[in-house]
């Protein structure tokens, strides 16, 4: 038997009544198999599972496709956000700039803006000193929820802006490595997407819950920043 970890979000969530459940399954159980599984555990999800999408691992799955041992399994219905693509990812994995352009451009795509941050060996400005290496960490779950709502602040403020990726990379990272990239894209350049590529940029190291420890050959520090929620205040 293989223990898998399932979540339920939206109307999938409400109806199954809770968030996430741990299960034990066949070494050979597939996604419509553990659906039928599923559904007979929570009858309520079978009524909301229309239009249900799975994904293994937080990669998008399809019925036929095999669920590895130990593996997180999502259900949801189809993301919302309308014909614009956005992409919002917390990451230990190495920043594909191509294949994120590709998963961001639209037919009517003429332009794309990207901005990446990359760790420095040398900071020549306010407190020159040399980096080793950085260790960024992230608190996931919030930090990709807050990087959707830049996406719809963008959207809200530059309504010519079609695709939009957010990436941050996690972990221990070497100079030269980039570390998080934001890209918008737009019909035409003069339509906002560079101003909506830097408001990206800027709301991220705002409120995104991301940190990282700069290690240098004199020691160790963490970097914060200075940004602190009012009371009431949900940004």
């Amino acid at each position: 038997m293989n223990k898998i970890n399932v979540l339920f979000f939206a109307t999938l969530r409400q109806a199954a009544g809770v968030r996430q459940v741990s299960l034990e399954i066949p070494e050979t159980m597939r996604i419509q198999e553990l659906k039928d599984m599923l559904w007979n555990q929570f009858p309520g999800l079978e009524a909301a599972s229309k239009t249900v999408v799975a994904a293994i691992n937080k990669e998008f799955a399809t019925d036929e496709d095999l669920i590895p041992a130990g593996a997180e399994v999502a259900f949801f219905p189809p993301v919302s956000g309308g014909s614009y693509p956005t992409i919002c990812i917390i990451t230990e994995d190495e920043i594909n700039l191509n294949d994120l352009l590709a998963q961001i451009t639209l037919p009517t795509t003429g332009a794309a803006c990207f901005f990446t941050g990359m760790v420095r060996a040398v900071t020549a400005r306010d407190n020159p000193h040399q980096t080793l290496y950085l260790e960024y960490e992230a608190y996931q779950p919030m930090a990709e929820t807050k990087m959707i709502q830049i996406a719809a602040e963008i959207r809200q403020r530059w309504n010519t802006v079609e695709g939009i990726a957010m990436v941050q990379r996690i972990g221990r990272l070497a100079p030269g490595t980039p570390t998080v990239m934001i890209a918008c894209t737009a019909p035409h350049r003069d339509t906002g997407v560079f101003e909506a590529a830097r408001y990206g940029i800027d709301r991220l190291k705002e409120i995104v819950p991301v940190w990282k420890k700069e290690v240098s050959p004199l020691g160790e520090t963490w970097v914060e920043g200075d940004y602190l929620p009012k009371p009431g205040e949900q940004e």
